[in-house]
């Protein structure tokens, strides 16, 4: 079944590779995976927090961070999530996750490639967000891999493998973000030695922020610098 379900996924990968990921067009050479109109009507954020990715009504001066971030600052350093969760992105990051529509992916691992000059300097390793291993044997991937992969040969940063979800905890969507915070405490951990400085944590949305702060401490905690973030969207 495993092999079957990996054959059909290929298969899919392989038919739609010369079209675009949300209307199914045929793309133009130097397109990539999204279309030009479909590309221009995606609801991207204008204006957003460089520490934690919030859409701003207006642009900040650089080193200036929201009222939310100055009051109390996450442990990342920094965040970028180039898109709002809104139609069709959210129609499609749902059906990427619970669809296996993973033809979603590339096309939005191109644009996380992209948004990467946003981020600050000297990262030096990718860190796709953990899945337990019940879950991700469940449901037979993990998303933020799918998406991390083809950064990784974008950019040829390495993947981190070392640091995993220990303890299963429930969809965090609908969550309240004190429930999140509960729920999400001693969920993640490194095993054996951090081989990185700057980590970029990769996933598909960033709604309160609350498993990359989790994450972040426990690198902090392991000897990493920094922790960056770069998701698809922001809820």
């Amino acid at each position: 079944m495993a092999l079957l379900a990996l054959f059909g996924r290929n298969l899919e990968q392989a038919l739609l590779a010369n079209t675009c990921a949300f209307c199914g067009a045929r793309i133009k050479q130097g397109e990539s995976r999204i279309c030009e109109g479909c590309n221009a009507d995606l609801p991207w954020i204008e204006y957003a927090c460089s520490r934690c990715a919030s859409p701003l009504a207006t642009e900040l001066p650089q080193g200036v961070h929201c009222a939310a971030c100055q009051q109390e600052p996450p442990p990342f350093y920094a965040a970028v999530a180039p898109l709002a969760y809104a139609f069709p992105v959210d129609a499609a990051i749902k059906a990427m996750k619970f669809r296996r529509k993973l033809f979603y992916a590339p096309a939005f691992a191109r644009i996380l490639a992209e948004s990467m000059q946003a981020l600050p300097p000297g990262i030096d390793a990718l860190l796709p967000v953990p899945l337990h291993w019940r879950r991700q044997a469940l449901r037979g991937f993990n998303q933020a891999v799918e998406l991390a992969g083809p950064i990784h040969e974008m950019t040829a940063l390495p993947l981190l493998r070392n640091v995993i979800r220990v303890r299963a905890t429930p969809y965090q969507s609908g969550l309240a973000a004190d429930r999140r915070y509960g729920t999400l405490q001693g969920a993640f951990a490194v095993r054996g030695n951090l081989q990185a400085r700057h980590v970029l944590i990769v996933d598909d949305v960033i709604t309160t922020g609350e498993t990359c702060r989790q994450i972040t401490r426990v690198l902090l905690d392991a000897g990493a610098e920094r922790v960056s973030i770069l998701a698809i969207a922001k809820a």
